[in-house]
């Protein structure tokens, strides 16, 4: 039923209501397509530009170059694939288009697109940070391998870990490594070894196959109990090109379960080798090291002075006793001058003092006020002189001043 008074919409408001409907829907934002490659271009730009199509439906797709240098194969007019993107309106056309985020080949491409997700998850995570990976031990005694008992991955693994170590005692967790059950079986395995607790390496693997056979080690449970776990763990999918999430998680990866035995397992015969070669090495260093000392006491012995001790000792001490008299000469030598010093020193302080000059017979005349009284001018008759002798001291009275060449006053 159309309203009493419908509202006219222009094209861009009709064309932007149909992207916001588009936009507002959480499945259309995210989503998987998948179809046959048509129309394929590749833009100057570095921009893809093809179309989806089935037997019923086509869809126009995009593939910015961003995007684009991430997929790692090549794409042509024909291929079956699996887009993974997000659905929009191009206003310009009217259309509406896949904005390409991710392609994969179709057979594979949903088992791609999700472990591109789990990847992406778990190294948020850190999960797969560097600082977390321990190191393998130096000379492990016990080795932990995770399985299945039917596959030739075991074989390999116990065939050069004895080579390599015949004493080496080898535990096997028997889990299902293959299939729906994989992962429940492989991570009750990992918890096993962890709760016997007497490994020092634990080898979790399989032999090659599919993607789909190797699944199981892509599953988020197998990545958290590798990483969980408080042995070391060596991941040995038997698969060389392609990388599973184990392969990250692990605190480190071998290409084949022979590789992973290798890594694990030190080889005996060549550390007894190096060894021996070790221990001849230290034997001639040891050898040359104490024909050197003989050689040096030799040198010794042959000099004069440990031929004839004695008269070295006696020649040293002549020397000690001549060097003694010479210092006990230059000390007393040294206290007469300075005692003569002294002594001039102490005349020549006693002809300066005024306490001399006073015992020689003069005296020192002085004002009430202190001042040293040098000539008669500058005395009062009336004024009270201090005179200081050689011994003792004098007040005068000025009576009468005699000036030099006058009558007196």
């Amino acid at each position: 039923m159309w309203p009493a008074e419908p509202k006219v919409w222009t094209v861009a408001e009709a064309t932007g209501r149909i992207e916001d409907a588009i936009a507002a829907d959480p499945v259309l934002q995210s989503i998987l397509i998948r179809g046959e490659i048509s129309n394929y271009k590749r833009h100057i730009s570095g921009h893809t530009y093809f179309t989806l199509k089935d037997a019923k439906a086509r869809l126009r797709c995009v593939l910015f170059r961003r995007y684009g240098q991430a997929v790692s194969f090549p794409l042509r007019d024909g291929l079956e694939v699996v887009a993974a993107g997000r659905i929009g309106v191009y206003p310009p056309n009217g259309d509406y288009q896949l904005y390409v985020e991710q392609v994969f080949p179709a057979g594979e491409g949903l088992l791609h697109f999700a472990f591109q997700q789990l990847k992406e998850k778990l190294a948020t995570e850190g999960l797969f940070d560097p600082e977390r990976k321990r190191p393998l031990p130096a000379f492990p005694h016990r080795l932990g391998v995770i399985t299945s008992l039917q596959g030739a991955a075991l074989r390999d693994i116990v065939t050069v870990a004895r080579r390599r170590n015949p004493k080496i005692d080898i535990i096997v967790a028997p889990a299902i490594v293959q299939g729906s059950e994989g992962p429940a079986s492989i991570i009750k395995a990992l918890q096993l070894c962890n709760r016997y607790g007497e490994l020092d390496v634990i080898i979790l693997g399989r032999g090659g196959g599919s993607l789909e056979d190797l699944w199981s080690f892509n599953d988020e449970g197998v990545a958290r109990a590798v990483y969980a776990s408080s042995i070391p763990v060596i991941s040995a999918v038997g698969h060389e090109t392609d990388v599973t999430i184990t392969d990250l998680v692990a605190d480190h990866r071998a290409p084949t379960p022979s590789a992973a035995a290798e890594l694990a397992v030190p080889d005996v015969r060549a550390i007894t080798g190096q060894l021996n070669s070790l221990y001849e090495r230290l034997c001639r260093m040891a050898q040359r090291r104490v024909d050197q000392g003989r050689r040096q006491v030799m040198s010794l012995a042959e000099r004069s002075v440990l031929q004839r001790p004695e008269e070295r000792l006696n020649r040293l001490r002549l020397t000690l006793d001549e060097r003694e008299r010479s210092l006990l000469l230059a000390v007393r030598n040294g206290y007469r001058l300075s005692k003569e010093r002294l002594t001039s020193l102490a005349g020549r302080l006693e002809l300066l003092s005024p306490l001399g000059t006073l015992a020689r017979g003069y005296s020192i005349c002085q004002l009430p006020d202190g001042q040293i009284l040098r000539r008669a001018q500058d005395a009062r008759v009336g004024a009270m002189l201090h005179i200081i002798l050689g011994e003792g001291r004098l007040h005068a009275e000025v009576q009468q001043i005699h000036r030099e060449g006058s009558g007196g006053s």
